[in-house]
């Protein structure tokens, strides 16, 4: 961990918050249930009991893994709807293939990204390769649920995927730091990512002892999670670790530092930051689907039942 890297981050481009940002202060650190999804791969709840003026317009988010799997033991989820919101499929570690009831889909591996738009809804599975059920390996990755607004609901299925090798790789000032960005802008710097929804979301490896200052978007929420390791975040240095995401206030500007000392296992600090627009809007969140209205959850309730999201291919139930 992680698969995207570089020898040099100095020979990449620079990002720094100007002298006069002013700092986002940190309102919470909330530390992330554990428990498991699907056919029973283990997952950490990163967002539970926050409150949702502060994730919108994220949903959710599951850190799944980090695990050694032995051989038979590699675990999927089952065919399952979706409506009204995205899916981002962050690997870090091992494989997974993805695939949906309209034909759609496809493999990451360590370092890529599958951006499913569900939209109007559609049934889809994600599971590991059978080579990787037989050989068993490391799996480790993220699922990021991001909203739609209401206009966007209903628009039609689509997926983006997005090589390891497609990131836009930038590092901190002194070099102590490098950035992942894959989907948003920072600083004028591109992500490949094309998001319905705008926001910015990156995975940052900082160096022991090393601190990494940001510029804000200040019509975006910001929020942080830790992948492994451990730090600070915020001017106050409010210290958080592997499993707590951050909450970070107003401002232009976002700081964080990693502890001199590290954990044997992860010699660096791995942090996901995230940044959105909120869509401010009613969000009625029920299983796997997010909507406005109560009605509207009913409808895809009863669009699922009836068929309307799709089949499940042939054999495969």
């Amino acid at each position: 961990m992680p698969a995207v890297t570089v020898e040099n981050p100095l020979t990449l481009p620079r990002v720094a918050a100007p002298a006069e940002a002013h700092p986002r202060p940190v309102l919470a650190v909330a530390t992330a249930p554990s428990g498991f999804e699907g056919e029973g791969f283990p997952v950490r709840r990163a967002f539970a009991g926050i409150d949702y003026k502060y994730l919108d317009p994220f949903i959710m988010m599951d850190q799944m893994g980090e695990v050694e799997y032995a051989p038979g033991e590699p675990k999927g989820t089952p065919w399952h709807p979706h409506r009204g919101f995205e899916t981002v499929t962050y690997l870090i570690d091992g494989t997974f293939v993805h695939r949906d009831s309209h034909g759609g889909g496809g493999v990451i591996n360590d370092g890529d990204t599958q951006w499913m738009t569900a939209g109007s809804g559609l049934l889809h599975i994600e599971a590991p390769p059978e080579s990787l059920v037989m050989s068993g390996g490391l799996f480790h990755g993220l699922q990021l649920w991001v909203n739609l607004p209401k206009s966007d609901k209903m628009m039609a299925p689509r997926y983006q995927d997005i090589g390891g090798g497609q990131v836009k790789l930038l590092t901190s000032g002194d070099g102590g730091a490098l950035l992942r960005l894959i989907a948003g802008d920072l600083d004028g710097h591109q992500g490949p990512g094309i998001t319905h929804t705008p926001i910015t979301m990156m995975h940052v490896t900082v160096n022991p002892g090393a601190e990494l200052t940001l510029p804000w978007r200040k019509d975006f929420n910001a929020l942080a999670y830790g992948l492994a390791g451990r730090g600070s975040a915020g001017a106050e240095g409010r210290p958080f670790r592997m499993g707590q995401s951050v909450v970070f206030g107003t401002g232009d500007s976002i700081t964080i530092r990693a502890d001199e000392s590290q954990e044997s296992r992860s010699p660096n600090f791995e942090v996901v930051l995230l940044g959105g627009r909120p869509i401010r809007e009613p969000m009625m969140h029920y299983g796997p689907f997010v909507m406005n209205t109560h009605a509207e959850l009913a409808q895809a309730f009863e669009d699922f039942q009836a068929g309307r999201l799709g089949k499940i291919p042939a054999g495969e139930h």
